[in-house]
């Protein structure tokens, strides 16, 4: 069958010599394509499903070499343990597992998961043969280009589906997951997931109906980074361009003055622009989506109105924008002279960021990074001590996006 019958669930998380040691993203991709690229067989646990507290989100996941060595964490150092003995037998036998762990298990305390949360995590054996395609999906991850793995991880049916996977991308998919039926259900689904770049359990019934869930189908989407966006070539913006590619975006600074707008000043910007922003910004409007952050840091209204008119007239999940109480009213009315309506001036996050008192360039970038996670996930940018409930979200919220642009179907 086309890219083989069996796959994976791929990468979201960092790498170690030993359980629960983390560090970069792209690292365990890269131990991975490693591994992979030996012929040898090696084994890849993956969170698929999270309760409550759980200490890492679905798609966190861990590599295990046939020596025994280990890149990646599922959740801090909790399961690790526990998990890595399921990935060496995973290796041994090469048959892919599903288990649970959680403090409502006998045995919670004993693989050290007692922040109150429940870890649903898929173990499977990967080598060439039982994953053919795993390099152009590497590939396109590595090129930022979207693509989609969907693996069965529960069959009602005794099994023989789990670990079956289908590969989409927007303009064709391919794999076998054990029916028509199925596999267009999966199409379909996973598509808007692509659309939106989000990662979860589809559950169907036994043979691929809308109703029912005896099935789970693990979808991980791999959608380019998002986009930040900051326009004013200041001390402030380098803090922000830090900051932004941290939380994972990918960063362009731009700015009309060639003397402030330099690779030199912004080393963690992917790009540094020399441009009126307002010209940039209605020439980047196709590639704009409801995960882009506009950061409009200029402070002078001949820069800040252009480009926040431009701004507003996108479909950028957040757009924010720098300057005092007198600044903001003075621009809202400059705003409002150049026809922006009321609808699209509520969208406008200004002053930019939380109030945490922030002074320094540095402290400003935290305090605009918590505004963009607040807004990502639904948070009340309270401190957790004065909360209680659920401290986790388990999706992000649906970003406002002005009429006509639409959502992707989930």
């Amino acid at each position: 069958m086309p890219g083989g019958a069996h796959s994976l669930v791929v990468w979201a998380t960092g790498c170690g010599s030993r359980p629960g040691t983390g560090c970069r993203v792209r690292d365990i991709r890269e131990a991975v394509a490693g591994l992979y690229a030996s012929g040898e067989r090696f084994a890849v646990a993956t969170v698929i499903d999270t309760f409550k507290s759980a200490p890492r989100p679905a798609g966190a996941a861990m590599a295990v070499s046939a020596s025994g060595e280990v890149f990646g964490s599922l959740s801090g150092g909790c399961v690790e343990g526990a998990v890595y003995e399921e990935a060496l037998e995973a290796i041994r036998t090469g048959v892919p597992v599903r288990r649970t762990y959680g403090v409502a298990d006998e045995d919670a305390f004993s693989v050290g998961l007692t922040c109150g949360g429940t870890l649903h995590v898929f173990v499977e054996p990967v080598d060439r043969d039982r994953y053919p395609s795993l390099g152009p999906v590497l590939g396109a991850i590595e090129e930022h280009r979207p693509v989609a793995v969907a693996t069965v991880v529960s069959d009602p049916r005794g099994g023989g589906r789990t670990g079956m996977r289908r590969t989409v991308w927007p303009g064709h998919a391919e794999g076998d997951v054990g029916g028509d039926r199925l596999t267009d259900a999966l199409d379909d689904d996973v598509r808007g997931m692509l659309a939106q770049g989000s990662t979860g359990l589809l559950r169907y019934g036994a043979d691929g109906q809308r109703r029912g869930d005896e099935l789970e189908v693990f979808v991980q989407a791999f959608a380019p980074p998002p986009r930040m966006l900051v326009f004013g070539a200041i001390d402030f913006a380098a803090a922000v361009a830090r900051t932004g590619a941290f939380l994972g975006y990918r960063v362009t600074v731009c700015d009309a003055r060639p003397v402030f707008a330099t690779a030199k000043r912004f080393p963690a910007a992917e790009e540094v622009v020399v441009k009126w922003p307002h010209v940039y910004l209605d020439e980047v409007a196709d590639l704009i989506d409801e995960r882009t952050a506009v950061c409009v840091l200029t402070h002078d209204p001949k820069f800040d109105v252009p480009v926040l008119a431009a701004a507003l007239r996108t479909r950028a999940g957040y757009i924010g924008a720098m300057g005092s109480r007198r600044t903001h009213d003075d621009r809202m009315a400059r705003l409002r002279e150049a026809g922006v309506s009321e609808e699209d001036l509520a969208r406008l996050h200004s002053p930019i960021g939380l109030d945490l008192g922030a002074r320094t360039p540095e402290e400003t970038a935290v305090s605009i990074a918590a505004e963009l996670v607040r807004d990502r996930w639904g948070g009340s940018g309270r401190a957790l001590s004065e909360t209680t409930g659920r401290i986790h979200r388990d999706a992000p919220v649906e970003p406002f996006v002005p009429a006509g642009f639409g959502h992707a179907d989930r």
